[in-house]
């Protein structure tokens, strides 16, 4: 009889075991796709990411470069100083965005130009993602850090 208890309680234990590593695998594979990194110009022509690979874009508008195509077509070249990425979007910008100002786009780099599927830009003058002014203060186009908000002060 003690023989039959001790056989049930390892097999609930083994269930529960299972049971744990089957949702942790679960919670980590629905998760992929909702983390997304943030990189700035540099860091991809470092280490180009994967065509299918999703992420985050982030730098200032370079100036003279946005270009309106046919449509709600839109080309312009992001930096951060010392790298510069084109990048191509299909969309209604954000009434905020505009040259020399912060962005953050999230997209797929695809033969040497960032497809942006959505475009963010920076709400007030003294706002500006952690992330990009570290990148920009790296390269020397930033002088000091900025206020750190909440990325929801992006409009889209």
């Amino acid at each position: 009889m003690k023989r039959l208890h001790k056989k049930r309680r390892i097999q609930v234990l083994l269930v529960a075991a299972v049971a744990i590593a089957a949702s942790t695998a679960m919670i980590g594979y629905a998760m992929r796709d909702g983390i997304n990194f943030f990189l700035s110009p540099t860091q991809v022509v470092a280490e180009t990411p994967a065509e299918t690979e999703r992420f985050r874009l982030g730098g200032l508008v370079e100036e003279g470069s946005i270009t309106r195509g046919q449509g709600e077509a839109v080309t312009f070249r992001v930096t951060d100083g010392g790298a510069t990425i084109p990048v191509s979007y299909r969309g209604v910008l954000p009434d905020l965005f505009s040259e020399n100002e912060g962005m953050v786009g999230t997209g797929y780099y695809v033969d040497g130009v960032f497809q942006a599927t959505e475009i963010l830009a920076k709400h007030d003058e003294t706002y500006m993602p952690t992330e990009v002014a570290r990148a920009l203060e790296e390269q020397g186009h930033w002088k000091g850090m900025p206020e750190i908000r909440a990325d929801d002060d992006y409009e889209s």
